[in-house]
C-alpha cells in the first residue's frame, strides 16, 4: 500500500498551470515539522514536494497562500528525467489525492469561505453535554437468542474462559 498523510504548511503561493490540454496542475512544497527537536533543541522540518491535479490545482490557487496549513491525503511517487546537461534527475513526489482546510477562516485571513468557528461557550457546552446515542434497536423481531445459560453446559470448553 502506498499512502502518505502530511499536515504542515505551504511553503510559497500555490501556482497553478495549464497543460496543452487545459488540465490544471500545481507543483508545490509542504513543510512539515517533526515531533523531535534536534541535539541542539532546534526544530527539525521536511520540506516535502507535492503535485495535484484537476480540481485539486484548481483549489490550492483559488484558496491557498504562502502559510496556509493543509493536510493532503496522497501517494509517493518516484520519476526521472534528464537536464539540460543530459543528466539523469530523480524526483520523489507526493501525487495529492485529497486536500483539507486546517486553518479558521480567521487564520487564512478570510481567503476563502468556511462556516465560522464555534464560540469557546458553545464549545465548552458540547463538550460538557455529549449527544444521547439512539437507543439499541433489535433488527430481527422473531430472534431469539440460541444460547442461554443451559446452553453452556453442553459446550465442550468453558465459555467464560475466552
Amino acid at each position: 500500500m502506498n499512502k502518505v498523510i502530511l499536515l504542515g504548511r505551504l511553503t510559497k503561493d500555490p501556482e497553478v498551470k495549464q497543460t496543452g490540454n487545459g488540465v490544471s496542475v500545481c507543483s508545490f512544497a509542504v513543510a512539515c515539522d517533526r515531533k523531535f527537536k534536534s541535539q541542539n533543541g532546534e526544530k527539525v522540518t521536511d520540506f516535502i514536494n507535492c503535485v495535484a491535479w484537476r480540481q485539486q490545482a484548481d483549489l490550492l490557487g483559488k484558496y491557498f497562500h504562502k502559510g496556509s496549513r493543509i493536510s493532503i491525503i496522497g501517494s509517493i511517487q518516484n520519476r526521472s528525467y534528464d537536464d539540460q546537461n543530459g543528466q539523469k534527475r530523480y524526483v520523489t513526489e507526493v501525487m495529492v489525492d485529497e486536500i483539507e482546510f486546517v486553518d479558521t477562516k480567521s487564520d487564512s485571513q478570510g481567503s476563502y469561505s468556511q462556516a465560522p468557528a464555534p464560540s469557546t461557550s458553545t464549545a465548552t457546552t458540547v463538550a460538557q453535554t455529549p449527544p444521547t446515542p439512539p437507543q439499541a434497536q433489535q433488527i430481527d423481531p422473531g430472534f431469539e437468542p440460541s444460547m442461554d445459560s443451559d446452553d453452556n453446559a453442553q459446550l465442550p470448553f468453558d465459555v467464560m474462559a475466552y
